[in-house]
């Protein structure tokens, strides 16, 4: 049967990418759902390439001209951000494919795991936000959670078969995103369009500031904590420029199981909607031949203090990985429109995370609440 797939944030970096793996197998899934909050131009155009049953347009000023574009394609367009839990409560689809940056994403994909939907998680903020409540839900309402995080999924892979077996710890590799080696007196300076240059993977905006201030991997080690069920102990960083090893199992026995690949995010993608089974693909391959050398490092946390700040949220837990979290989107918001530095960013987190008061069993309004007060906070300090 062709698995119908709900794309949840289709025009992004994840989204786009998703719909080439279904465009190249047309006879196993189909794009069913599409959704999108301001790209209402590139929305309409992958509407009436893949024929979706249902479009959101999250921004309610672009409703009407996606649903004038569409409606002689017979697409039922929604608008608005209450028309995203329509689409995610829906039975018109199989797996969703979470792909919404930041805290957005956090409901719609909650209300999918309480439909039961499987759901390819390409937004590490759900669990970085409140991964307890999530990996809860998706055990009570038995709704697979697999990621697409390419540093999560190669943990996923080299765990298939290893269910009776204790996990030592996972190693996540970082690439060191474009300013590795690099010290304060260089940040400082630091702009906008510099930091967008990542050296190995194509992004988001959001996304790719987060690897240059290594953030990305503190978020990632927090999702690793709720995924996979590990003490905060068990997860380490590990920098590897070339990003060709995309994380490493060690097992209590001392055995070690690593996934490698080219950094290409179509690969996770298409293993997260075909799993347990793999596609042919005309991917590039890695060729060991070649004059190359795989390095690792440990990750300067002296210099790029946000993957601290991380770590201590890792390890205290409660509300404040989602106080971190909220912190540093504003922070990010601010960076990309040139209102603050590059290490200016860290002093907003870090003064945030001193200030919010901690929660430590917080409730999904009490996650909510963090957040909006985070938020406001962050904000405060930049006068945005």
């Amino acid at each position: 049967m062709t698995k119908r797939i709900a794309i949840f944030g289709s025009t992004g970096s994840i989204g786009t990418q998703a719909l080439e793996v279904i465009s190249s197998h047309p006879e196993l899934f189909k794009a069913e759902i599409l959704t999108a909050q301001n790209n209402e131009d590139l929305l309409i155009e992958q509407a009436l390439r893949f024929k979706p049953s249902i479009v959101v347009i999250g921004d309610d000023k672009k409703y009407q001209k996606v649903k004038d574009a569409l409606t002689p394609a017979k697409v039922k367009v929604l608008g608005g951000e209450e028309a995203l839990s329509e689409a995610a409560t829906t039975d018109s689809y199989d797996m969703m494919i979470a792909g919404i940056v930041g805290f957005a994403g956090l409901k719609p994909t909650l209300q999918a795991i309480e439909a039961g939907k499987a759901v390819g998680l390409a937004n590490k903020e759900t669990l970085v936000v409140a991964g307890d409540i999530v990996m809860h839900k998706a055990v009570e309402h038995k709704a697979p959670v697999i990621p697409i995080d390419s540093e999560h999924s190669a943990i996923f892979q080299c765990l298939v078969g290893e269910t009776r077996n204790r996990i030592e710890k996972v190693i996540l590799t970082a690439s060191g995103g474009p300013f590795l080696g690099k010290k304060p007196n260089y940040l400082v300076n630091v702009k906008r369009d510099h930091a967008l240059q990542h050296p190995n993977w194509s992004m988001g905006a959001k996304i790719t500031i987060d690897s240059a201030t290594l953030m990305n991997k503190g978020l990632e080690m927090i999702e690793a904590k709720w995924l996979f069920n590990l003490e905060p102990s068990q997860v380490q960083v590990l920098v590897h420029p070339q990003s060709i090893i995309h994380s490493i199992v060690q097992f209590e026995d001392g055995s070690m199981k690593a996934q490698m690949g080219v950094p290409d995010m179509k690969l996770p993608i298409q293993y997260a909607l075909s799993f347990p089974q793999r596609l042919q693909s005309n991917f590039p391959r890695y060729d060991f031949k070649k004059p190359n050398q795989l390095t690792f490092e440990d990750p300067d946390v002296k210099t790029f203090r946000n993957l601290a700040l991380a770590t201590d949220a890792l390890f205290k837990g409660g509300n404040l990985p989602c106080v971190l979290n909220a912190a540093n989107e504003i922070a990010v918001y601010a960076f990309l429109r040139n209102r603050i530095g590059f290490l200016d960013m860290t002093d907003v987190i870090e003064r945030t995370m001193e200030q919010v008061p901690f929660i430590e069993k917080p409730t999904l309004e009490e996650y909510y609440e963090s957040d909006g007060e985070a938020r406001n906070f962050a904000a405060g300090l930049i006068k945005l």
